[in-house]
Formats: structure tokens, sequence, C-alpha cells
């Protein structure tokens, strides 16, 4: 899988990060962690930040992506 494909299927189980360019770090056990930002707009108007972690394999398979609230 391509980073773009690894991207898209981020922006698709969670819209609110959509287009936002993720940092990237190196892991020690050789995967590589994407972190994207975005923020979320509650029904009463407020605005709570949302943060996507993706652990990605070397061979381009997401391991498991988590999410704040």
């Amino acid at each position: 899988m391509t980073v773009n494909e690894i991207f898209q299927k981020v922006y698709q189980k969670f819209p609110e990060v959509a287009g936002k360019k993720p940092t990237q770090r190196a892991q020690p056990d050789g995967n590589i962690l994407y972190i994207f930002k975005g923020e979320v707009r509650t029904e009463n108007g407020a605005i709570i930040p949302r943060i996507v972690r993706v652990i990605v394999n070397d061979k381009g398979k997401i391991l498991k992506m988590t999410t704040s609230r």
C-alpha cells in the first residue's frame, strides 16, 4: 500500500482530518507512526481537537489506528 492509499483510508474513516498532512515518526521496531491533527465542531459550537495516530509497518500495512476524543 502506498502512502497516499494509507492517507485516503484515514481520511475516509476520520473526515475531520481530511486533507491534513501528518507528521511522521520512525519507531524503534521499524514501523512508521503518522500523526494527523484536526478539529471537530460540536452541536453547541465548541471546537474539540482531534488527533489520529496510525502505525504502519515497513510493507505499508496499517497495524493500528487510534484517535483522541
